[in-house]
């Protein structure tokens, strides 16, 4: 007779993003069916496919920009089947996103676009304010550029800044849509390393790109969407 194993289920590692069977919809039509996908503290997954096949619909689901209707979907301990609207608010200070076009508040400085989040997300405290700013901008070597408008930075500079800002609620998710598009390849590399060195701290990263040498030179999870699928290879 066998000898039963017991699993000891608090050992057992627990996804931050768990989706089962999924439809994605924009305008009532299928983008992406039958979804199974799943992120891990600390992973590094990156998002290909050709323009069109809903990898940004994916992304856009996970901080709940676009809605989940069908199958089981959790982030956190969200589920974005039956999340309400005033719960999006605070899923979203848990997530930080990486634009391609850097989205910074043009009529304000460095040090004012990081203030501006942390003002929307409940910082009162001036001093920890500053303290996690400074902090953020060190580790992204961009303490000294605090005072610069963004039309005074380059665009690896501007896009270091928008790493920058994903950070200063720590979260425990990054979601960077196309973060090299813009920028020359050498920057480019740049940007991917820092990713890889967040996820080595423990934030799992997802990173939709075409850049397929940044795959190559920084390794990770690939999961492509093809003809209305996720597959992982």
């Amino acid at each position: 007779m066998q000898d039963i194993i017991e699993i000891d289920e608090s050992t057992v590692p627990v996804p931050l993003v768990d989706y089962r069977d999924v439809e994605i919809l924009r305008q009532e039509h299928v983008v992406l069916k039958h979804v199974n996908f799943n992120i891990y503290s600390g992973e590094m997954v990156y998002l290909i496919g050709r323009v069109g096949s809903g990898k940004s619909s994916l992304i856009k689901s996970m901080y709940a920009e676009i809605p989940v209707d069908t199958g089981y979907a959790r982030i956190f301990e969200y589920d974005l089947t039956t999340i309400r609207r005033r719960d999006i608010p605070m899923l979203r200070r848990r997530v930080g996103v990486i634009f391609q076009d850097f989205q910074l508040l043009t009529d304000r400085n460095v040090y004012e676009n990081l203030r501006f989040v942390l003002d929307a997300t409940g910082w009162s405290d001036k001093d920890a304010r500053d303290a996690r700013i400074e902090e953020v901008l060190k580790q992204m070597g961009m303490v000294n550029k605090s005072y610069k408008m963004p039309h005074e930075l380059s665009g690896g500079e501007q896009q270091r800044i928008v790493i920058a800002r994903s950070l200063l609620n720590s979260p425990s998710l990054i979601i960077a849509d196309e973060p090299t598009g813009n920028l020359d390849p050498d920057t480019g590399e740049q940007i991917v390393a820092y990713l890889h060195e967040i996820a080595s701290q423990g934030v799992a990263v997802v990173m939709a790109t075409h850049n397929m040498q940044m795959l190559r030179q920084f390794p990770g999870r690939v999961v492509r969407c093809l003809d209305k699928e996720l597959i992982c290879e």
